[in-house]
């Protein structure tokens, strides 16, 4: 299970450094969940750690791979550096959630997303904030954490390994995405260009996202109607059963 995981993460990581990392990090919490022994986990963290190191160093020297090297760490240099020059697209976000104030400007009212580069994908929070405000925010937080709470309530009652592993997967990969764009859009995290699933525009990734959402839909139907089945079977083992003498009464 650790090399295959190892494998893709790999192939992932010289194209986008933020997919591998979700995809890395959600592999990781499912195992531990799943009860992986402790000795495994830091064994898959630490060969995680050793192949990002070995690409960097191998990335700086190869020609095709060292423009996209060189994007990571100006974004990473950036971040920390603070220089409002070089971070111009957290500068108009910290605007845009600044003027958002508690109630926000209203729906079509906000300004910043003419000067805000991306305010339709990678920065669309910091749009949401500003012509919702904290209180549109707080609520989509709020949607997330449901979307998380509802899908590990079907785990929790799913007869199936597989399908309670399966949920769970789908919903922390959406939710951990989700709290990756908005930390981004506040400047917790460098710039990542990871979209908000059901919010940010985009063809592929919708697409992803409905078949994640059908998937763990799919499982709770599974679930409903295992509680039916056996609801109906405890009714029947309940009826008294029906004897001569009782036809006769």
């Amino acid at each position: 299970l650790l090399v295959p995981v190892l494998i893709i993460t790999g192939l992932i990581l010289p194209a986008n450094f933020s997919s591998a990392a979700l995809i890395f990090t959600t592999c990781l919490v499912i195992m531990f969940i799943g009860r992986v022994k402790v000795k495994f986990l830091i064994l898959f963290t630490l060969s995680g750690v050793v192949g990002v190191v070995l690409f960097i160093l191998v990335a700086g020297n190869t020609p095709g791979i060292s423009g996209r090297f060189g994007t990571w760490q100006n974004r990473i240099e950036n971040f920390n550096s603070g220089d409002s020059e070089s971070n111009y697209q957290v500068q108009q976000a910290k605007i845009a959630i600044a003027t958002g104030g508690i109630a926000g400007k209203m729906p079509g009212n906000s300004t910043q997303k003419n000067f805000l580069p991306h305010p339709y994908s990678d920065f669309i929070f910091a749009i949401i904030i500003e012509e919702y405000g904290l209180i549109g925010g707080t609520t989509l937080v709020l949607l997330y954490l449901i979307l998380l709470f509802r899908a590990v309530k079907i785990v929790i009652k799913s007869q199936r390994n597989f399908a309670a592993f399966l949920t769970f997967g789908v919903a922390f990969s959406l939710v951990f995405q989700a709290m990756v764009n908005m930390m981004v859009a506040v400047n917790l995290l460098p710039v990542t260009g990871q979209t908000l699933p059901l919010v940010s525009m985009g063809g592929t990734s919708i697409w992803f996202t409905s078949i994640g959402i059908g998937i763990i839909l799919s499982v709770s139907c599974e679930v409903e109607l295992a509680e039916s089945a056996e609801a109906e079977k405890k009714n029947n083992k309940q009826e008294p059963e029906k004897t001569v003498e009782n036809v006769i009464v």
